[in-house]
């Protein structure tokens, strides 16, 4: 039976709320400890946070945080690379609080930001985390894994392409890139095996059931890493989308294939008919009729026919990339820093389909 009581009204914090689904909720302490801009609101704005870190920020220290809908709390990253200032937190997670326990999804960039992610659902609620799910495996969302595997009974739900990733040299090179200039951060560092393992065909899923709410984990194949997963809240009609599309900033396709990002959106236009709110991996969550996901779709279709263009006409892939420019993008956030690694990494992509 869960806790008649539920909540400590001497330390809730305060809401500021514009509608249902747009209720900011920041402590007074939280907002003052944190340089930099935070949005009053995480859903359907095109208000980016700002928050600057310390190094010497305390483990414990709570991390900034909205709730977006009910029982639903949403960490709500920097739109940026990874640097000193972020220190990591440069993508989203967040955590769903049932009777009998939380449900938290992604774990932040450093196991520093895992254990101030632990911190902030301790300040919301005192019941046990039970299950930590990792949509993928880029740091961004999921180095702050180890902070979770001290907590007991915790079930850690990740794609069974981590096992592959953790066993790669891209792991230790991310790793000793974190370490030159973010070291404190990373102290601890391991990667994390999940408990279960999400694969078997695309699309198939798992679903398990905590405190009254289903929770369906779908696997989504390789459209952005070794493995990436879509998590369904079913009665409260949550989408958690990852990295399958991105809101407030330009996407980025260093990993995974270009061709299963458009089958994955056409598969989540079609599978979730009734959600009110899609969570992405960056950006604002929004509502219907979620733009970011067609947005996302037309920049990976337009990237992908250029360069199948490009190729048919005998253009190498210097040339390709070099030209390669969406003009309409310019002021969209991480474009300059994305669009020609996108080119590049599409170019490769259809030289292959294409021969």
């Amino acid at each position: 039976m869960p806790p008649k009581k539920r909540w400590n009204n001497s330390k809730l914090p305060l809401f500021s709320c514009l509608g249902v689904l747009t209720c900011s909720l920041f402590t007074g302490s939280i907002a003052a400890s944190h340089a930099g801009q935070a949005p009053q609101t995480a859903v359907d704005t095109q208000a980016i946070p700002v928050t600057v870190l310390s190094a010497k920020d305390a483990e414990n220290k709570p991390l900034p945080f909205h709730k977006i809908a009910s029982d639903t709390y949403f960490f709500y990253g920097n739109i940026a690379e990874v640097d000193e200032k972020n220190r990591g937190f440069n993508g989203n997670a967040g955590f769903v609080v049932t009777r009998d326990g939380v449900v938290v999804i992604d774990s932040l960039g450093t196991p520093r930001l895992g254990k101030r992610l632990i911190a902030t659902v301790r300040q919301v609620t005192k019941l046990p985390i039970k299950y930590l799910i990792i949509t993928h495996n880029h740091p961004d969302h999921s180095y702050g894994a180890i902070a979770f595997k001290s907590i007991p009974g915790i079930k850690i739900i990740g794609h069974e392409g981590t096992l592959k990733y953790l066993d790669s040299e891209g792991l230790a090179g991310s790793v000793a890139f974190r370490r030159s200039f973010i070291a404190p951060d990373m102290q601890g560092f391991k990667g994390v095996a999940p408990d279960i393992l999400i694969g078997g065909k695309r699309f198939d899923h798992y679903a398990f059931t905590l405190g009254g709410k289903t929770f369906r984990v779908y696997n989504t194949g390789q459209h952005h890493s070794y493995g990436d997963l879509v998590v369904h809240q079913v009665e409260d009609k949550n989408v958690w989308i990852s990295d399958l599309a991105f809101n407030n900033r330009s996407t980025f396709m260093g990993d995974g294939h270009s061709s299963e990002v458009l089958g994955a959106m056409d598969w989540l236009r079609n599978s979730f008919p009734d959600t009110r709110l899609m969570i992405p991996g960056h950006g604002s969550a929004q509502t219907a009729p979620f733009p970011m996901v067609e947005k996302t779709y037309s920049y990976v279709k337009r990237l992908r026919d250029e360069m199948r263009d490009a190729i048919k006409s005998g253009q190498d892939l210097a040339t390709a990339v070099k030209a390669s420019d969406f003009a309409d993008w310019h002021d969209a956030p991480l474009y300059h820093e994305n669009h020609k690694k996108n080119a590049n990494f599409i170019y490769l992509e259809m030289e292959q389909e294409l021969f």
